[in-house]
């Protein structure tokens, strides 16, 4: 079977912003003819029309609650399965006694902005702004504007599910994001890791960091924080997965000149090949290239130990990470990263897999 035929038959999914807009119109409808509501539709920012099912409805003559179940589809996602929860009530503006507006805010479960850089300023609800206008479409839907009323989106066990994310570290704090900017999620797609990235290399920017640290991995970057003795701020440390090429061209365009590349040597051969993903994948040839590199600038004893080994990783524990090897393997990520971004200069810090940091490029 062709494996792109596997991926079209994946499921797509919702993102929480979605999911927050449709209970936010369910807890509307609620609210204005006071019954239950099981479904509703809304319209996404791409044009197209997605019903979802309700939950927990709850309706008085002044507030109404419900939820949705964020399903994501084939796309594993931290946030799948999450009960986005909606509470919408009327406000009586006490000024002048007129009934006018809409106001969201973030509930049990849903962070705060503290650092600078990303799409929402510090101080404020990680309620992104189309996912605001989102909800407050779907809620001028069925309440005019002309009346007050105020949505609060919460997710129960929102903070719990933020700590196996990277979000502490962008700045959100005390639980999850409401994201999205087309209201679906596609499986097994590389946007969730690029636009992460995209927002950690801005929290760096925003925070003043002169340079950041590319890691492939957790164990490199660990294996960085010591080697480097935490002379970088918290901000400056980039998890960029297997997406090498985005990252280096990311940082380019927002003048990181300097980063610092971390990872382990199966990592370095699959940048030093050239390749924009490090995914495992095409590893024969990988080491039928190093072989042939290995030719020209290792011994006889070393380019045997490449010739009979089946991973990068035997490699390198056979020839006890031989500083001639990682040398040369890094000369070639050198060349290979200028040619995905030509005014990056990069440092290349290797560790192994106990993770401590053996190579130093500088």
């Amino acid at each position: 079977m062709n494996p792109e035929d596997t991926v079209k038959k994946l499921r797509s999914g919702f993102t929480t912003g979605a999911c927050a807009a449709a209970a936010a119109k369910g807890a509307a409808l609620m609210l204005v003819h006071q019954i239950s509501v099981r479904e509703v539709t809304i319209e996404l920012p791409t044009g197209d029309f997605a019903t979802f099912s309700l939950s927990g409805q709850n309706v008085t003559s002044e507030q109404a609650t419900c939820f949705v179940i964020k399903d994501a589809g084939d796309d594993p996602d931290v946030t799948n399965g999450v009960e986005v929860h909606a509470t919408l009530r009327r406000v009586q503006d006490v000024n002048n006694g007129r009934l006018a507006g809409l106001t969201i805010e973030g509930g049990k479960g849903i962070g705060r902005v503290t650092k600078p850089g990303l799409a929402v300023p510090p101080g404020q609800w990680a309620i992104n702004p189309v996912p605001r206008q989102m909800i407050e479409a779907a809620v001028h839907k069925v309440i005019s504007s002309k009346h007050k009323v105020h949505v609060t989106i919460s997710i129960p066990d929102g903070e719990e599910r933020a700590r196996k994310t990277l979000n502490a570290r962008l700045g959100i704090i005390g639980g999850l994001s409401i994201l999205g900017t087309t209201g679906i999620v596609r499986p097994i797609s590389a946007k969730a890791w690029t636009d992460t990235l995209d927002a950690a290399l801005d929290v760096a920017k925003a925070c003043g960091c002169e340079t950041v640290v590319l890691s492939t991995g957790r164990t490199s970057e660990l294996a960085a924080q010591r080697w480097l003795d935490k002379t970088l701020p918290e901000e400056a440390y980039i998890m960029m997965g297997d997406h090498i090429a985005y990252a280096l061209r990311a940082c380019q365009a927002r003048g990181f000149q300097l980063p610092v590349i971390t990872c382990q040597f199966a990592k370095l051969l699959k940048i030093s090949c050239g390749h924009e993903n490090t995914h495992a994948a095409a590893s024969e040839l990988d080491l039928a290239q190093l072989l042939e590199w290995g030719k020209t600038g290792l011994s006889e004893s070393a380019c045997a130990t490449i010739a009979s080994a089946n991973t990068a990783r035997e490699i390198a524990i056979a020839s006890n990470f031989d500083p001639g090897l990682l040398e040369l393997v890094f000369r070639h990520a050198r060349i290979a990263v200028r040619n995905h971004a030509p005014e990056i200069y990069p440092r290349f810090l290797v560790a192994d897999y106990s993770g401590n940091c053996i190579f130093d490029s500088r």
